[in-house]
């Protein structure tokens, strides 16, 4: 009968560990270098074995059975016909070999229990007198003479050194594997490197430990880094100086536009400069998350309370759902930048979601992963797969002329990407059939 495990997850946990090495298979440089000495130390072993292996049957083949065969053929003659067992006796004692003589006269075995152990199998593979590699001798008057080497007949020293030497190689090709390893190891630096610089933190070069080929690329890719870091700095520092400088012909711009007589262009003049106020301010506001974690201001935050806080004080009017969990704890968190991120959120959610069959539902609570989540779901058309991974992206715009129209400017959700960063955790933006699930999770 099959034996069935006692642990029915055993299954599972055999699956899980072969993908867990499959996928290190994949991925790991290092582990693979090592499969591949391994398997090149055993194919040398093999070559090495059978060239070896070929050169000495080649060898005793050509030199030295018939020298042999030679010798053998004169101790038979000095044992004589009939044999003589004194001068066998003789040939034993000078000589470090072995001697069995058969025949109707004489019975002699120098080594009886080492010749029981191995005339069967020799007899059965060498039929004619031609076993032990033609050491058998028959003589005139029937005897038959068979010569030996004195010693075990499985000697275990060959097959020891064989074990000897495959240790030593894998021993070699390991310290080969360890050599190159130490080579290879500026490669993780200059990739933790590269990643640190993708996510914008410029802080800390790559060190050079190698005056070699990797040292230089670490060198190239610190000053490509540095040539990354002026162009933002200069990019940045340009759009900070334009946004401070237009602050003020705006200004004068809107009082102006007060003076002007009431009606219809009045107002267009008014809803296109607050627009403009309103690029101004998140344009700076971006600029200033994009240090990170840096340009916060963080205090203990009651969540719950905050996202009242902001529903109450500018969504007071508006159809909303609150699903709030009172009972989180407060976190260290910048309530500004979160109030700014719960804003657009909302702010988002009903521009999307007019004439909706259920209104936006603001929700706070654990996720699965013990994450807290804050975000915003709407019911309205949401948007489509392919536009689901640029919405966070800036001035990007879904559907630009009725986004342009309802009063956005594309850096909202862009905005909320950045606070969430700068708090170390993620923007989460997903369909929600019907509409758009965007939730903001922060790490316990």
């Amino acid at each position: 009968m099959n034996s069935v495990p006692a642990d029915p997850g055993w299954r599972a946990r055999w699956h899980a560990r072969g993908h867990r090495w499959r996928h290190l298979m994949r991925h790991s440089l290092k582990w693979r270098l090592v499969i591949v000495f391994m398997l090149l130390t055993l194919a040398m072993t093999g070559v090495f074995v059978f060239g070896m292996t070929k050169m000495l049957a080649s060898g005793w083949r050509s030199y030295a059975r018939p020298l042999v065969v030679d010798y053998a053929d004169k101790l038979a003659a000095e044992i004589g016909t009939p044999p003589s067992i004194d001068r066998a006796r003789a040939i034993v004692a000078r000589l470090p070999v072995t001697l069995q003589i058969d025949g109707p006269q004489v019975h002699y075995d120098s080594h009886p229990d080492r010749h029981r152990r191995r005339v069967d199998a020799d007899a059965q593979a060498h039929q004619g007198g031609e076993a032990w590699g033609g050491l058998v001798r028959t003589t005139a008057d029937g005897h038959r003479i068979s010569f030996g080497l004195v010693g075990p007949l499985h000697d275990e020293r060959p097959r020891r050194l064989g074990w000897i030497t495959l240790a030593l190689l894998i021993g070699l090709t390991l310290l080969a594997y360890a050599e190159v390893r130490r080579m290879l190891r500026p490669l993780q630096q200059i990739g933790e490197g590269a990643a640190r610089f993708g996510a914008g933190d410029f802080s800390r070069p790559i060190a050079r430990l190698r005056r070699d080929e990797l040292g230089d690329l670490a060198d190239r890719v610190n000053a490509m880094a540095s040539s990354l870091q002026g162009m933002l700095d200069a990019k940045r520092a340009l759009l900070l100086a334009i946004s401070h400088e237009l602050r003020s012909p705006l200004t004068r711009a809107r009082v102006n536009a007060e003076l002007v007589a009431e009606g219809e262009h009045k107002h267009a003049l008014l809803r296109d400069l607050s627009e403009m106020r309103d690029l101004i301010a998140d344009l700076l506001e971006s600029e200033r998350l994009a240090v990170g974690h840096a340009a916060l201001q963080t205090e203990r935050t009651d969540l719950a309370a905050l996202a009242r806080d902001v529903v109450a004080a500018q969504f007071a009017q508006a159809a909303l759902t609150l699903e709030l969990d009172g009972t989180l704890p407060p976190l260290q968190v910048d309530p500004v930048r979160l109030k700014l991120l719960l804003r657009n959120l909302i702010d988002n959610a009903l521009r999307h979601s007019a004439g909706a069959s259920r209104a936006p539902i603001v929700t706070l609570g654990i996720e699965p992963d013990g994450r807290i989540a804050l975000g915003v779901r709407d019911f309205g058309p949401g948007v489509r797969d392919e536009q689901l991974q640029h919405l966070a992206e800036p001035f990007y715009r879904p559907d630009s002329a009725r986004t342009r129209a309802s009063g956005g400017v594309g850096l909202g959700l862009h905005l909320c990407k950045l606070v969430a960063q700068a708090h170390r955790g993620e923007l989460r933006i997903r369909r929600a059939e019907p509409g758009l699930d965007v939730t903001l999770l922060l790490g316990p």
